[in-house]
């Protein structure tokens, strides 16, 4: 059975680019504001530090652009261990970029070349289609909500602005690209 490219709707097609970068301008709004001294600090039992939950977010994009887009230029890895808050910053940004590639191939604009989601070696691939957005925008949605417990865990609270921030969907399309917001026909 042959499956035939997914065609999308232009303007979703660019809301959905937007929205990955909004899920990006999240992660960068949490980063900016941690207090550096949560970056590295250890958490109890076997969880992850902060840095390594950003750099495992990182890492899984590059995996998602290995997989599926392998003709686009894959990121470089971050390593947990030594990644610095400005590397995670760059990095991120960086495989954020090639995600919105990805996604705006896969959605039509890129002359069908993106026609199966690999979310994983192990993983059956998917068709392309909204399904992979929402995959991507889950794995990271989880992973921002562990890097907020934890630095309230470990005595970091993130002002209550950051909430708000990633919450302000208007203003965090608007930074994205998009002349209006959600629902704005403009």
């Amino acid at each position: 059975m042959t499956t035939r490219p997914l065609k999308v709707h232009p303007q979703l097609n660019r809301a959905t680019v937007q929205i990955f970068a909004a899920n990006d301008r999240m992660n960068q709004i949490l980063i900016e504001h941690l207090d550096p001294a949560a970056w590295r600090a250890k958490p109890p039992g076997k969880a992850r530090t902060i840095a390594a939950i950003f750099t495992h977010m990182h890492n899984v994009r590059c995996k998602w652009v290995r997989l599926t887009a392998p003709h686009l230029k894959v990121p470089r890895q971050l390593n947990r261990a030594h990644c610095t808050l400005q590397q995670a910053r760059v990095g991120l940004a960086e495989s954020a970029a090639r995600c919105a590639e990805m996604l705006a191939e896969a959605l039509g604009s890129g002359g069908g070349r993106v026609e199966k989601f690999r979310r994983d070696g192990w993983a059956r691939p998917w068709p392309v289609g909204p399904e992979m957005l929402c995959y991507m925008l889950s794995h990271e949605a989880h992973h921002r909500g562990q890097v907020c417990m934890l630095a309230h865990q470990l005595g970091f609270p993130l002002p209550k602005e950051v909430g708000y921030g990633m919450w302000n969907w208007e203003k965090l399309w608007k930074e994205c690209g998009s002349p209006g917001g959600p629902g704005d026909d403009s």
